[in-house]
């Protein structure tokens, strides 16, 4: 089970990351996010655009830590065996840095490309009287809203 407790940061940051995205956005859960129409006129405060662009944002971000939490302590594993690195262990940390930075370089702007930055939401999920209140003014001529879902 050692590599199996190398993975257990990685829980910790998925698990952190599950609570500390939606705390720190708690205002847009309870008051909701803007939201547009085509033409980035706005139209309401929407809380379930609130909570899908937070999902999404979640996933992101588990996205980015897990190649250099799930694939880091596989490949250490791998290269403690050898001798040389044996012989270097005062160096393990620094090359475990070096490696982790190498995953982070590619996986933010991966991670951030999974989602669109501009998110839609079909008028038939919004909240009863946000939707209704689209309808009474914009008809059927809105049949997406699009917010920003953040970062």
């Amino acid at each position: 089970p050692p590599l199996l407790a190398r993975w257990v940061p990685f829980a910790a940051v998925a698990a952190a990351n599950c609570v500390n995205i939606p705390m720190m956005r708690q205002q847009e859960l309870i008051n909701g996010i803007t939201v547009t129409d085509g033409d980035n006129n706005e139209l309401g405060y929407s809380r379930r655009a609130a909570v899908k662009g937070i999902a999404q944002v979640v996933v992101s971000r588990i996205t980015m830590a897990a190649p250099g939490m799930i694939i880091l302590p596989i490949i250490m594993e791998r290269l403690e065996k050898f001798p040389f690195m044996q012989r270097i262990r005062v160096l393990h940390g620094p090359l475990q840095v070096l490696f982790c930075g190498g995953f982070l370089l590619f996986m933010v702007p991966a991670a951030c490309a999974l989602f669109p930055q501009r998110c839609s939401l079909a008028l038939a999920d919004l909240e009863p009287e946000l939707r209704d209140s689209i309808v009474a003014k914009h008809g059927d001529k809105v049949p997406y809203v699009y917010f920003n879902k953040g970062l």
